[in-house]
């Protein structure tokens, strides 16, 4: 079920009063019709275009539950002593402490610098921190557990009173477990529990929110040519199978949220191809993450710009990211991003 014609502010609050369009997952967003897919061994079989008022009733099976989940808000997510709430856009701050992150801002071994921009995040409106120590950019080389241990388990302890939510960015099982024990209360794996066989279980018994990530390869490789029969839909199947695979693990639905992994394994045009058409993933029922900040595909799109200069790319891809349904943007620049939402917000509010 892919939403088309998205609305929003007044016009999205007129058509779902009058019923001629129907909510998008309390986003504020609102759609006129839907393309229902039928697919068969990730090629498209049949397509057929729905406007909103005959859905109910040609909506049955798989199609009617991915309605269903298409216009149901997302619930909070209780995390600790903090509460992730998607009646608006929520913000996700990077914290590297990495010595070789893409972006150029990464903190490896200084602790009290990485606390101290943690709490500068805060200050300019982050609602969670993600702390990462190996770096996941196109053709990384792993690093140890126990150096990846040593560079994240002090920073989580050091930010367990923060006033946010702390988030691990890991693809291995036991550092899930130490982060945990450490204060994080949100797993954010770029694999999607597929990098280490026991990360399904060690998400399980952490209790906390996971992030899983739609990755094609593993970072070293992953830009290697990577091919789709359309991503869209390809990338939809592949989270789909990762939160049932979740699930089945012991982890609650409730607590999964999802990321379409732009940059992770696609080109430039598969990630334009997501953004566009991002509300695809509500269909799955989970709230939707897109971290497109200063990814390489802005500097291929403008004039090659390096990590430190694609700001203003980013904040365009973010607030499209949000016209067409996130719930939470990952970002590098918190003070502007916060900004940006806020104008968006004003322009797009209900009147």
């Amino acid at each position: 079920m892919c939403p088309g014609t998205l609305l929003s502010g007044a016009d999205a609050a007129a058509q779902v009063k009058d019923g001629t369009a129907l909510p998008l997952a309390g986003t504020g967003l609102a759609f006129t019709h839907c393309d229902v897919i039928w697919r068969g061994g990730g090629v498209t079989a049949e397509r057929k275009t729905i406007a909103v008022q005959g859905l109910k009733s040609e909506a049955t099976g798989a199609a009617a539950l991915a309605l269903e989940r298409l216009t149901t808000p997302r619930a909070q997510i209780r995390l600790g002593g903090a509460t992730l709430s998607f009646e608006q856009p929520q913000i996700m701050a990077v914290l590297n402490v990495t010595p070789d992150s893409f972006s150029g801002d990464g903190l490896a071994g200084d602790v009290s610098a990485a606390v101290e921009r943690a709490r500068t995040f805060v200050d300019e409106g982050a609602d969670l921190i993600d702390v990462g120590g190996e770096s996941t950019r196109p053709g990384a080389a792993p690093v140890s557990p126990d150096e990846e241990c040593a560079r994240v388990v002090p920073v989580v302890a050091a930010l367990r009173d923060l006033g946010v939510p702390v988030s691990i960015d890991t693809r291995r099982a036991e550092i899930m477990d130490a982060a945990v024990q450490a204060g994080a209360t949100v797993i954010n794996d770029v694999s999607a529990l597929l990098g280490d066989p026991a990360s399904p279980d060690a998400a399980a018994r952490s209790g906390a929110a996971v992030i899983l990530n739609h990755m094609r390869g593993a970072p070293r490789t992953m830009q290697d040519d990577p091919r789709y029969q359309d991503v869209l839909f390809d990338v939809y199947d592949g989270l789909a199978l990762r939160v049932e695979a979740a699930v089945a693990a012991g982890v609650l639905r409730e607590r999964v949220i999802i990321d379409p992994g732009i940059g992770f394994g696609k080109t430039a045009g598969h990630n334009l191809r997501l953004l566009r058409g991002l509300a695809l993933f509500h269909g799955l029922g989970c709230p939707v993450l897109v971290g497109a900040s200063r990814k390489s595909f802005i500097g291929a799109l403008s004039h090659g710009e390096p990590a430190d200069r694609r700001l203003p790319g980013s904040l365009a891809a973010l607030l499209a990211a949000v016209h067409n349904g996130a719930n939470i943007v990952r970002v590098h620049d918190v003070a502007e991003t916060r900004q940006a939402l806020a104008i968006w917000g004003g322009i797009f509010a209900p009147s």
